[in-house]
């Protein structure tokens, strides 16, 4: 968990390669169905823009099938981007898989915005503009204390302004 850009797809790359699981990104799988140019991609973009959470079964219908699509060789999945709402991480406990372990990466808002800012002068993201961003974090902050208090001592909070190789020094002696 985290807000946007604090380092969650990094370190989940890495912990993927270093302990054989299959990674999974929320993000990446909405961006796909955007990019497919389907009602739902539509859909999902101008909400996205908006800096407002896809709903709840779009991204549900796009983690269940991209799980049951893992090559079983993998040890586990991580999914890197979700939940990001109460609702949306008792539905995936009720209808997909436990979470065993949630990791937050938490950064300050001024961090984060010269992040994604910078991000934005190369990738083409609709949403990588000051409001959106100031948005995200906003909704971020509102929907992720329950998430948080729901899984409770499954929670592994991250310092996510370190560099990658001090958080990532960090999970590796902490998780797995």
């Amino acid at each position: 968990m985290g807000s946007s850009r604090p380092g969650k797809g990094t370190q989940s790359e890495l912990l993927a390669k270093d302990f054989q699981l299959a990674h999974l990104s929320a993000g990446d799988l909405l961006r796909a169905e955007v990019q497919s140019g389907s009602e739902v991609g539509r859909m999902a973009a101008a909400v996205m823009k908006d800096g407002k959470i896809v709903p709840m079964d779009v991204i549900l219908s796009l983690l269940q099938k991209a799980i049951v699509e893992t090559p079983s060789h993998y040890r586990g999945i991580l999914i890197d981007g979700f939940p990001r709402a109460l609702d949306q991480a008792k539905r995936f406990e009720e209808t997909i898989a436990r979470a065993s372990l949630v990791i937050n990466f938490t950064v300050p808002l001024p961090v984060l915005e010269q992040r994604l800012l910078d991000r934005g002068k190369t990738s083409g993201r609709v949403d990588d503009n000051l409001e959106s961003i100031r948005k995200r974090f906003s909704t971020h902050v509102q929907e992720s204390g329950p998430v948080l208090e729901y899984f409770g001592d499954r929670v592994l909070n991250v310092d996510g302004s370190a560099s990658v190789e001090e958080v990532y020094d960090v999970l590796r002696t902490k998780t797995l």
